[in-house]
C-alpha cells in the first residue's frame, strides 16, 4: 500500500486553494438518523449516489468515505472533534468529495469496505470506518477513528488529510497497481466452488466446539478476552453440543444476564462488555442483538428451568415492546450509547443518589447486590452489575432470600421509574427488515416457549408491518423510517425473515405465512445465487454495480446470511417436498467448505444448516381439531428438544404442499414424527404421543 508522504511528521496545512464552485452539505433530505446527525456540518456531505461518484470522476478528486451510524460512541466523538470544525471541513471539501454512509442501511458498504480495510491493514476494522478510495471506488487507505492531533500512535486527522491528497496526486502509479492487486484480493474472499468441495461431513461440529472451549473463559465465561462480544451464534452451536459445551454456553448466559451488559433496571442488552467480567458495556444497545439473544435464553430456560433466565426473557421482551416498537408495529433499530453528551450517563448513579431513592432496607439489600458497597466502577459512579447472592445478602441481612429478592425488586421499580425521567439516549427511529426479523424471530420463540401470547402477538404486528410496508410487489425493501421505504433488500433480509415467518409457523399455523417465505426462498434463489459456485451473493444480480459483490459466509455480531439460508432452505424442503431448496442449501455448505475447515468456530450458523442437512432433527406435525390441538402442543411443549420443530396444522386447512397435505387424520387428532425424509407411523392418543416424543 502506497503511504502518504508526511505520516507522523508535522506538515503545514494544505494552503493551495483552487477555484471551484461553492457545494453544499447534501444530507438533509436523508432518511437516515445517522445520517441527519451529519446535516448541519460544515463539511459537504454526500450520500453515497451516482452523483457523487461522478463528481469524483470528474473532478478526478478522490472520495473520503466515513462509514458509521447512529448509536456510535466514537463516530459522534470524531464528529465532534473533525466534521464539526470548520478548519479541518475545508480541507475536506477542497480536496476530497466526501461520502457518509450509515452501514446499517448499507452494509452492503460496509461490507466491501471493512473487508477492504482488512487487506489494507492486516487489521480489523470497525466505526467509525475512514476510507479513501480513487474516483473507480477502490480504496488505496484507509483506517478507523483519527484524533484531530496526533495521539496514541496515530496521526492527526488535519495531517492525515494532507498526506493523502498529496499520495494521491504524487503517486498515481502505485495506487493504480495497488487497486489491480486488491480487486482480485476482495475476489478471493467469496469462498470456493461447490464441484470442487470434498464429501461433507460433520467432523467441523467438533472441531468448532473444541476450538471454542479452548477459548472459553471458565472465570467470566464468554470467549478470549476483552472485550467480550456475546457472538449468539456460537453459544447456539455450544448449546446443541455435548455435556460440557452446553456448561460452557449456559455459564456464559448466566454471566451475561448478571453482567451489566445486561441493563438490571429496564432489560435489554448493549451490543458488548469492554472488560472480561461483561460489568461495564459499551452502552449502545441494538435490537438486532437481543433478538438473537432473546431465542437463546429461551432455549436456556426450557433446557434448565433456572428462573434467572425466564426473568431475562421478560426483561428483553419487556423493552422491546416498551421502548423499540412503534405504534404500527415494526421495530426500531437501537438506543445510543450517549446522553447529554456522555457515554453512559443514562445508566450511571451515585450512591447518594439511591439511597435517597430507597427505604433503609430496601438499600440494605440492593447496595450490595448491585456493587453499591464497593468502590465506584465507572468513572466515579456506579453502573449496576450483581455482584453478590442473594443467599448471601439473607444470611448478613438474617432474612429469608424470598424477603431479600422482594426488597432488591422493589429497589430496582423504584430505580427504573427514577431513571425514565432522565434525558433518555438518542433512538434510532429507522425500521430495518433484517433486524426486525431477528426480533421477530426471538420474540415469537420465547412467547412460544415460555407461553407469552403477547410476545407473539407482538411479533406478528411486526411481521404485518413488514409485509405492508416492506413487501413490494414480489419485491423485498430494506429500511422504512418517516414513510419511506427504500434500498433493495440484501440476503441476510431475506433468509433471517424467512426464518421468522417459520417460526411463526410454529406459533399458529398460516398457509399465507408458508407463501410468502416460499416467495422470499425463490427470490433468493433466482437472484441472489451463485449458481456456477455455490451460496449466495449478499447483493442481488440487478442491484447497484460497486466494487466487489461480496459473498459472506462467516458469521459477525449476527450470523452469516449463508448460514440462515442454508438452514431454512433444508427446513423449507422439509416442508414443501421441493428438492431445488435442499440441493441450493448443499451447494452452499460446499462452496463455504473450505473456510469451515480452516476455522470452523467463524461458521457456526452454517454449522448449524450442516448439522440439518446430514443429521436432520425431528420434525413433528399435528393435524386435528383447532380446539384439540393446543393441547398436543403442550404435551411437546413439556418435552422440549432443542432440535425439533413442531407445526399444528388444523384439519380444516387445505392448499398444503405434497408432504404436509400425505398426513390427514382418521378423527380427532393424529400426530407424526419424522426425522429427513422418513416418518413414523401416525400416533392417535396422546399417551401414545407422549411416548414417541420421550423416546
Amino acid at each position: 500500500m502506497p503511504m502518504p508522504p508526511g505520516m507522523g511528521t508535522n506538515r503545514s496545512p494544505i494552503s493551495a486553494m483552487t477555484d471551484r464552485p461553492e457545494n453544499r452539505n447534501r444530507l438533509a433530505d436523508a432518511t437516515s438518523p445517522y445520517l441527519l446527525q451529519h446535516a448541519h456540518n460544515p463539511v459537504h456531505w454526500w450520500p453515497w449516489c451516482e452523483e457523487a461518484l461522478e463528481t469524483a470522476r470528474r473532478e478526478n478528486r478522490p472520495i473520503l468515505l466515513s462509514i458509521g451510524y447512529s448509536a456510535c460512541h466514537w463516530c459522534h466523538v470524531m464528529a465532534h472533534e473533525s466534521f464539526e470544525d470548520e478548519a479541518t471541513a475545508a480541507m475536506m471539501n477542497e480536496h476530497f468529495v466526501n461520502i457518509k454512509v450509515d452501514r446499517e442501511e448499507r452494509p452492503d458498504l460496509d461490507c466491501i469496505y471493512q473487508n477492504a480495510h482488512y487487506l489494507l491493514t492486516r487489521r480489523p476494522g470497525g466505526w467509525p470506518l475512514t476510507i479513501f478510495l480513487t474516483p473507480g471506488q477502490v480504496p488505496f487507505y484507509s483506517g478507523t477513528y483519527f484524533p484531530p492531533e496526533p495521539r496514541h500512535g496515530l496521526p492527526g486527522f488535519r495531517e492525515l488529510l494532507v498526506s493523502v491528497a498529496r499520495a494521491y496526486r504524487e503517486q498515481p502509479q502505485a495506487i493504480a497497481e495497488q487497486s489491480r492487486s486488491l480487486r482480485a484480493a476482495l475476489e478471493q474472499l467469496n469462498g470456493g466452488s461447490a464441484s470442487s468441495a470434498a464429501l461433507l461431513s460433520t467432523a467441523p461440529l467438533q472441531k468448532a466446539v473444541e476450538a471454542l472451549g479452548r477459548e472459553f473463559d471458565p472465570r467470566y465465561g464468554g470467549f478470549g478476552q476483552a472485550p467480550k462480544f456475546p457472538h449468539p451464534d456460537n453459544l447456539a452451536l455450544l448449546l446443541r453440543g455435548g455435556k460440557e459445551a452446553r456448561r460452557q454456553a449456559l455459564f456464559t448466559l448466566e454471566k451475561m444476564a448478571l453482567g451489566g451488559i445486561h441493563d438490571q433496571l429496564g432489560g435489554g442488552f448493549c451490543r458488548y462488555s469492554v472488560d472480561e467480567h461483561w460489568m461495564i458495556p459499551h452502552f449502545e444497545k441494538m435490537l438486532c442483538d437481543n433478538g438473537l439473544l432473546l431465542a437463546l435464553y429461551a432455549d436456556a430456560w426450557k433446557l434448565t428451568g433456572d428462573p434467572l433466565f425466564r426473568r431475562t426473557c421478560e426483561a428483553t421482551a419487556g423493552w422491546a415492546m416498551r421502548e423499540m416498537q412503534t405504534p404500527e408495529g415494526g421495530y426500531r433499530s437501537s438506543l445510543d450509547a450517549d446522553s447529554e453528551g456522555e457515554e453512559g450517563r443514562f445508566y450511571l448513579w451515585e450512591r447518594d443518589e439511591v439511597r435517597a431513592l430507597l427505604t433503609a432496607e430496601e438499600y440494605a439489600a440492593f447496595a450490595p447486590r448491585h456493587g453499591l458497597d464497593r468502590a465506584p466502577n465507572f468513572e466515579g459512579r456506579w453502573h449496576l452489575h450483581v455482584f453478590t447472592e442473594i443467599d448471601e445478602i439473607g444470611r448478613e441481612l438474617g432474612l429469608e432470600p424470598e424477603e431479600v429478592e422482594r426488597r432488591i425488586e422493589r429497589a430496582r421499580r423504584k430505580l427504573f421509574l427514577a431513571r425514565e425521567k432522565r434525558v433518555h439516549p438518542g433512538l434510532d427511529d429507522k425500521i430495518l427488515t433484517g433486524w426486525n426479523a431477528l426480533m421477530i424471530h426471538g420474540m415469537a420463540h420465547a412467547g412460544r416457549l415460555l407461553e407469552r401470547p403477547e410476545w407473539i402477538e407482538s411479533a406478528e404486528r411486526a411481521l404485518e408491518f413488514l409485509r405492508g410496508s416492506l413487501w413490494k410487489e414480489g419485491r423485498l425493501l430494506a429500511s422504512h423510517r418517516a414513510g419511506v421505504s427504500h434500498l433493495d433488500a440484501y440476503l441476510d433480509d431475506h433468509a433471517w425473515l424467512i426464518r421468522a415467518l417459520l417460526e411463526r409457523l410454529q406459533c399458529r399455523w398460516d398457509n399465507g405465512h408458508l407463501a410468502w417465505a416460499v416467495a422470499l426462498a425463490d427470490r433468493m434463489l433466482d437472484h441472489f445465487e451463485d449458481r456456477g459456485n455455490g451460496g449466495f451473493h449478499f447483493t442481488a444480480d440487478d442491484h447497484e454495480a460497486l466494487l466487489h459483490r461480496p459473498k459472506r459466509f462467516t458469521d459477525d455480531a449476527t450470523p452469516s446470511g449463508n448460514g440462515i439460508a442454508a438452514q431454512v432452505l433444508l427446513e423449507l424442503a422439509r416442508l414443501t417436498g421441493e428438492s431445488r431448496y435442499r440441493e441450493a442449501a448443499e451447494r452452499t455448505l460446499k462452496a463455504a467448505w473450505r473456510g469451515i475447515l480452516h476455522a470452523p468456530q467463524a461458521h457456526s450458523s452454517l454449522l448449524l444448516g450442516l448439522e440439518s442437512l446430514l443429521e436432520p432433527g425431528e420434525q413433528v406435525i399435528l393435524r386435528g381439531p383447532t380446539e384439540t390441538l393446543p393441547v398436543w402442543q403442550q404435551t411437546a411443549l413439556e418435552r422440549f428438544r432443542l432440535r425439533r420443530t413442531l407445526y399444528a396444522i388444523p384439519s380444516g386447512v387445505a392448499d398444503l404442499p405434497p408432504p404436509l397435505a400425505a398426513h390427514r387424520p382418521k378423527e380427532g387428532v393424529a400426530a407424526w414424527v419424522c426425522k429427513g425424509t422418513e416418518c413414523l407411523p401416525s400416533v392417535e392418543t396422546l399417551a401414545a404421543f407422549e411416548s414417541t416424543l420421550s423416546a
